[in-house]
C-alpha cells in the first residue's frame, strides 16, 4: 500500500497533468478572441492569482532572485509567452494533434539538449529511442514534404525553457509568478493599445467572454500548484511517467471529440515517438533500479 503523502502527491500529479491535458477545450471556448489578446489575458490573471497563493501562504520572499539572473528570467518568460501563443494557434486553427506530437517530443527534446548544452551523455539504448524519435519526424517530412513545425516548435520552445529554468532553480510557483510579473507590463500595454484601437474582446462582447478570459488565470495557475504539490510527495521517476498522460488526454480529445483527421503518417509518427519513449522510460528505470542497488549492496559493505 501506498503512504498517505505518495497517495496525495498520485492525485496533484493526476489532476494538473489532466487539466493541462483538456486544455483545449478551454482555449476552444475563447476561440473568438485573438491569440494575443487571449495570452495577455492569461499572463494578467495568472499573475494577479499567482501573487495572491504566493502571499497568503507567506512565500513572498521567494520572488528576490540575484540580479546576475534577470536577464536569464526574461529570457525564460519570453520563451513561456512564445509556447503559450504556439499553443493557442494551433488549438484555434484546428492542430491539436500537432500539439500531442510536440509535448510527446518534448522529454525527448529536452534530453537532446542536455547532451549540447549540459555535456550528457546517453547509454546505447537513449540513443536508440532518440533515433526512433528522429525518424518518426523525417517521415513526415519525406511522406508529406514539410516537418510537424507546431509539434517541433512546441517541443524546443518549452525545452529550451526548461533548461533555462534548471539553471535557474526556482520553484515552480514562485518562478512562474516571476515570469509573468515580467511580461506583465506588456500584457497590459497590448490590452490598452487594443482597447484604445477599439478592438478588445474583454468587457466589450460579453459578460460569458470576459469571465472566460479571467478564467484564464485560473487554468494557468491551478495545475501548477497542483504540479508543485505533487513533486514533493512523488519521485522524479514518477512524475516523469505521469507526463505523458496529458499529450495522450490532449490526443483523444483531438480525434474523438474535436474529430480532427488523423492520418497513417501521422499514426506512424506517433508510433515511432512511443517506441522511442517506452525505450528511454524502460531503460532508464532499469538503470537507476540497478544503480540503487549497487549503492545499497556498497554501503552494505561499508558498514
Amino acid at each position: 500500500m501506498f503512504d498517505r503523502p505518495t497517495r496525495q502527491g498520485g492525485y496533484f500529479a493526476l489532476a494538473a497533468y489532466c487539466i493541462w491535458g483538456v486544455a483545449p477545450i478551454y482555449f476552444k471556448l475563447v476561440g473568438h478572441v485573438q491569440p494575443l489578446e487571449i495570452i495577455a489575458h492569461r499572463v494578467t490573471w495568472s499573475a494577479i492569482l499567482l501573487m495572491a497563493v504566493l502571499a497568503l501562504s507567506g512565500k513572498l520572499g521567494e520572488l528576490r532572485l540575484p540580479l546576475k539572473s534577470l536577464g536569464w528570467l526574461l529570457l525564460s518568460a519570453m520563451l513561456l509567452a512564445c509556447n503559450w501563443l504556439i499553443f493557442v494557434f494551433a488549438v484555434l486553427n484546428d492542430q491539436i494533434i500537432d500539439t500531442s506530437l510536440g509535448y510527446f517530443i518534448n522529454p525527448l527534446v529536452s534530453v537532446f539538449l542536455g547532451i549540447f548544452f549540459l555535456g550528457e551523455r546517453l547509454r546505447p539504448l537513449q540513443w536508440l529511442a532518440l533515433s526512433i524519435a528522429f525518424l518518426g519526424v523525417m517521415i513526415q517530412l519525406v511522406v508529406l514534404g514539410h516537418l510537424p513545425l507546431i509539434s517541433l516548435a512546441l517541443a524546443f520552445s518549452f525545452g529550451f525553457y526548461g533548461l533555462i529554468r534548471k539553471n535557474l532553480n526556482l520553484p515552480a510557483v514562485s518562478g512562474l509568478a516571476l515570469e509573468t510579473l515580467i511580461i506583465l507590463p506588456f500584457a497590459l500595454g497590448y490590452l490598452v493599445w487594443q482597447q484604445a484601437q477599439g478592438a478588445l474582446a474583454f468587457s466589450n462582447l460579453s459578460l460569458e467572454t470576459d469571465l472566460l478570459l479571467v478564467l484564464g488565470g485560473v487554468v494557468t495557475s491551478l495545475p501548477l500548484l497542483f504540479f508543485a504539490g505533487a513533486v514533493t510527495r512523488l519521485s522524479l521517476t514518477t512524475v516523469g511517467i505521469f507526463q505523458y498522460l496529458a499529450p495522450s488526454l490532449t490526443l483523444l480529445l483531438a480525434v474523438l471529440y474535436f474529430e480532427e483527421p488523423f492520418n497513417r503518417v501521422q499514426f506512424a509518427t506517433f508510433f515511432c515517438v512511443w517506441v522511442s519513449i517506452v525505450i528511454f522510460t524502460t531503460e532508464s528505470l532499469g538503470y537507476h533500479r540497478k544503480h540503487y542497488r549497487d549503492h545499497a549492496r556498497a554501503s552494505n559493505d561499508a558498514s
